[in-house]
């Protein structure tokens, strides 16, 4: 990650799409993971209040997901 990004949570990393992703489903899908906790680890405050951010591991999940994602929608839009 680089320096710019090392300082931004994953919510502002990720703001131009925040609104067009169904978060619930991608915790589920590809985390295993409640929507509460993939809002607190977005927010970087986990349910206790304490800050809180991904993993090195949750970030390459993360990334699969998103590209993941993006490959199925282009799928769907050639095939239209």
């Amino acid at each position: 990650m680089n320096t710019q990004t090392k300082n931004q949570s994953m919510k502002e990393l990720m703001w131009d799409i925040i609104v067009d992703i169904s978060w619930a489903n991608i915790s589920t899908k590809y985390f295993g993971k409640s929507r509460s906790w993939l809002s607190q680890k977005m927010n970087g405050i986990d349910g206790n209040g304490l800050p809180t951010e991904f993993t090195e591991d949750e970030k390459e999940k993360m990334k699969f997901a998103l590209n993941d994602l993006a490959d199925r929608i282009k799928a769907c839009a050639d095939n239209l």
